[in-house]
């Protein structure tokens, strides 16, 4: 494979590489070892951090988020133990609040792209990489160069930019200098290509059946943008690519084609030899079902590094997987070789964020006073403009907007609310009571639905005659939020009883508008509701501005990137 710490996305200077090299002669086998592995740090104590980082010195760490003063005193208890200075990571991809707690919220990628405007990809990666770099960050896994090809895609609904490939490499670019501008270097994610299987490879291994063409033309063409870039690095995800993997390796059987992590044809010959991809590869997190479906976890380890791999993120148990890696050393699958061409990556992407030369100055973690930055007004100002370029009104039929208390007073709101184990998720109240108090603050009379009333949807329908129902309201909203992560294959709506009031049955009744405020393909669940919207996030700017919007005091801006009608004729309606 071979490494050129000179040219992109490096560009080491001879002083830079000698310590590079130097730095590697003197590492032992275990801290070599040590710095392939990103660590998970959730809620540890100072003494559990020192602990680690003596025992295992790995080479990054990925963290969960807390408050602004909490990660600034871990991160600088990380780099003052670290003999060699570390990678501190976050998943920025919606902004601050993805890699600081109380950081801004700018936007999931979808967000950015209805937008339409990639200053806005720019911002997105410029001022949440500010405030995560406040904290000692110093690398986001960002940008998300998925494409969404299908709606059902229950992994990057959210997280594209676009359905379309020009769209995604031109915001993906503009993230990345963003992210640059700001200090950090950039990971895009997840090669090959997510967005066209349903399902989650963290609980199934997922397939991108693209024709070598049709990836030629989609992903290949933005992996070759974002490379051309500068892109410093790329997560590998646990996706197979089967017509890729067939024309590379002919005669290869399909129990043979594995995941891109442990595929040698996709990491050695495509991604190095005919992309071209000099800069560092990490793989997706380690104890997903998508790669441990496919082999022991004791052969994953140094297979990873051995066909390709430069770092592993996430360890199971350490003892275990470092053991891992020496039996793959000492039974040939894994190279001394190789292992130091590895380590050589990762300590030239060290030195290409100055991490050597910041630790000897004492500025690896930035003065306490930056954190000042982290959800400032500034900031805030930035992320409400964004989310009134975004707001997307996908559907009005029966030309129901605008609904003000002077013609529609009397509301009658229900929500769904599925958020499941949402990482990164933006506000902690419930969206019900939200909405209801900003509802009526505009001067509405809100009733609520409280589905603990009763169990059985078709009783209570009977309960509440239609003419007594119409006569008592003016208008229904029924605002979504479905979210999860990693427990599930679909991402739908799931109405609180069989045949309950909430389900859209009043359409035909009264004037009716749906909010999603998050998953941008709910439409295909209520393709009968007249007006919907896609506000794309839940925080309280977006919520005021979207209640803006529904009483007609500003337009709407947005312009979906992705298939908000779901391929379907009858959303449309």
């Amino acid at each position: 494979m071979g490494i050129n710490l000179k040219a992109k996305p490096f560009y080491l200077s001879d002083e830079d590489i000698k310590w590079v090299e130097n730095t590697l002669a003197n590492l032992t086998l275990d801290e070599k070892i040590g710095q392939v592995f990103v660590d998970m740090l959730w809620n540890n104590t100072e003494e559990e951090v020192v602990e680690r980082i003596q025992k295992y010195g790995m080479g990054g760490f990925r963290y969960n988020n807390m408050s602004p003063a909490d990660l600034h005193k871990q991160n600088r208890v990380i780099q003052e133990n670290s003999k060699i200075p570390a990678l501190i990571a976050a998943n920025i991809e919606a902004g601050g609040d993805s890699g600081v707690g109380g950081g801004t919220h700018f936007g999931h990628h979808v967000t950015i792209g209805a937008t339409q405007d990639k200053e806005n990809a720019y911002k997105l990666g410029y001022y949440g990489c500010k405030e995560a770099a406040a904290i000692g960050c110093n690398w986001t896994f960002a940008p998300i160069v998925d494409i969404n090809k299908n709606w059902r895609n229950c992994v990057v609904s959210s997280r594209c930019f676009s359905s379309e490939a020009e769209q995604v490499l031109d915001m993906s670019k503009e993230y990345l200098r963003g992210a640059k501008d700001a200090g950090l270097a950039s990971c895009m994610k997840h090669f090959p290509g997510d967005g066209l299987d349903e399902r989650d490879q963290h609980i199934v291994t997922t397939n991108n059946d693209m024709s070598v063409e049709e990836w030629e033309e989609n992903f290949g063409k933005v992996y070759r943008g974002m490379i051309d870039a500068g892109v410093e690095s790329v997560m590998i995800g646990h996706i197979r690519l089967p017509e890729m993997s067939r024309k590379l390796r002919p005669g290869i059987k399909d129990n043979e084609i594995m995941p891109a992590t442990i595929a040698p044809e996709l990491l050695q010959d495509l991604l190095r030899d005919e992309l071209g991809f000099n800069g560092l590869v990490i793989t997706d997190a380690t104890h997903m079902v998508g790669l441990t479906s496919a082999m022991r976890r004791a052969e994953i380890m140094p297979y990873t590094i051995a066909v390709g791999c430069d770092m592993i993120l996430y360890y199971r148990d350490k003892e275990e997987d470092i053991e891992a890696i020496k039996e793959g050393l000492a039974n040939g699958v894994l190279t001394e070789e190789r292992l130091n061409e590895a380590v050589t990556r990762v300590l030239a992407f060290k030195a290409m964020l100055k991490l050597h030369t910041k630790k000897a100055e004492g500025t690896l973690v930035p003065a306490e006073e930056n954190l000042s930055i982290i959800g400032c007004e500034e900031h805030k100002q930035v992320a409400k403009d964004i989310a009134d370029q975004a707001i997307t009104l996908v559907k009005n039929t029966k030309n129901q907007l605008p609904l003000t208390p002077e013609t529609h007073k009397r509301i009658m709101l229900y929500t769904v609310e599925q958020a499941g184990f949402a990482p990164n998720k933006v506000e902690a109240d419930r969206l019900n009571q939200r909405v209801k108090d900003k509802l009526e603050a505009q001067g509405f009379e809100v009733t609520l639905f409280d589905p603990a009333a009763g169990l059985n949807g078709k009783q209570l329908l009977a309960a509440t005659p239609i003419k007594e129902f119409v006569d008592q309201f003016d208008a229904v909203m029924l605002f979504v939020h479905v979210a999860g992560f990693s427990q599930s294959n679909v991402r739908r709506i799931t109405w609180a009883m069989p045949m309950g009031p909430d389900i859209p049955w009043y359409v035909t009744e009264l004037p009716t508008v749906c909010v999603s405020v998050f998953n941008p393909f709910h439409l295909i669940d209520v393709p009968m509701v007249p007006t919907y919207i896609n506000a794309y996030s839940d925080n309280d700017a977006t919520l005021d501005l979207v209640i803006e919007k529904i009483m007609g005091k500003s337009e709407f801006k947005g312009v979906s990137s992705v298939d908000a009608f779901c391929g379907a004729w009858d959303t449309r309606l």
